[in-house]
């Protein structure tokens, strides 16, 4: 009788391993097939930066002529450089600014209890609805009479990403509010103030927001056109990458320089995708982290 039981759960257990296997199969054939698709555009461009024929529309999908046309004609007929730079330097500048402006409000609605708190967080969650581009006239005329366009736009972009960054608390207050306030009282009975509590006490400790932070500020200008594009004005030293390669579309443009496009593209995405991949174990643990507590 106890051979036979052993038996059935001997067959039970085999039983299960085998539906295990054949699940998790089942799984990784579905998660490879969703990433050939996903990746399909990437290499589709990725080849055609390599393409020497410049016509957009063509009969085949593999390169019948190989090269570095492209790539050569990118960086030396035209403004792409002064692009790509402007766009490094806004994207440099902002995860800074946003990074100090963001973890300080953040600190601040986490750890500090003041009159209108509540009401304050309500306000900047009631404004954070409301898309930016109804500001652009506003935006576009302050900066006109201050001279932030054109040429200085790339300035002038940097103000507008930072300005209102304070309003995007939420997940990086939620990581402060798993951090225990006894290490901010104990900071504070050894004479420790606010800002040395929030430098050498909570920074240190808050490691994987704050790259989380600075990831989200340097990726927010790569990829910002219509706001770019409204203040910028065509002119093309001010621009960043978004709003110089979009003039590559036009009509009497496309079938000159679409190949030339995609060849920008992959260049726009090297460091772009180095950062997040060398930084994706923070940005997961900032977000996770960020959501335990509200």
């Amino acid at each position: 009788m106890k051979k036979n039981n052993d038996n059935q759960i001997r067959k039970t257990s085999m039983g299960a391993r085998a539906s295990q296997r054949l699940g998790n199969t089942v799984v990784y054939v579905i998660l490879a097939i969703v990433t050939v698709v996903w990746l399909f555009p990437f290499f589709g461009i990725l080849l055609e930066s390599f393409r020497v024929e410049t016509r957009m529309q063509v009969s085949y999908l593999w390169p019948q002529q190989y090269g570095f046309d492209n790539y050569i004609r990118l960086f030396t007929e035209t403004d792409f450089l002064i692009w790509f730079r402007n766009t490094g330097i806004m994207g440099v500048a902002t995860a800074f600014f946003q990074t100090f402006f963001i973890l300080s409000m953040s600190y601040t609605l986490s750890r500090l209890r003041f009159k209108g708190r509540k009401t304050l967080m309500n306000l900047m969650l009631i404004l954070g609805m409301f898309p930016g581009f109804l500001t652009m006239i506003l935006i576009y005329k302050v900066f006109a009479d201050a001279g932030l366009t054109l040429n200085m736009a790339p300035v002038g972009l940097v103000i507008v990403y930072c300005a209102s960054s304070g309003m995007g608390y939420y997940v990086s207050k939620g990581f402060f509010d798993t951090i225990p306030t006894t290490l901010d009282e104990a900071a504070r009975v050894d004479g420790a103030t606010r800002w040395d509590v929030f430098r050498k006490v909570i920074m240190p400790l808050s490691k994987p927001i704050i790259i989380y932070t600075i990831l989200m500020g340097f990726m927010a200008p790569w990829g910002d056109f219509m706001l770019a594009s409204y203040i910028i004005h065509e002119n093309s030293q001010g621009m960043n990458v978004a709003v110089g390669m979009y003039e590559w579309l036009s009509k009497t443009n496309l079938n000159t320089h679409y190949t030339m496009f995609c060849a920008a593209g992959v260049v726009v995405a090297i460091p772009v995708t180095t950062v997040f991949l060398c930084l994706q174990k923070y940005y997961v643990e900032g977000v996770t982290g960020g959501a335990v507590k509200g």
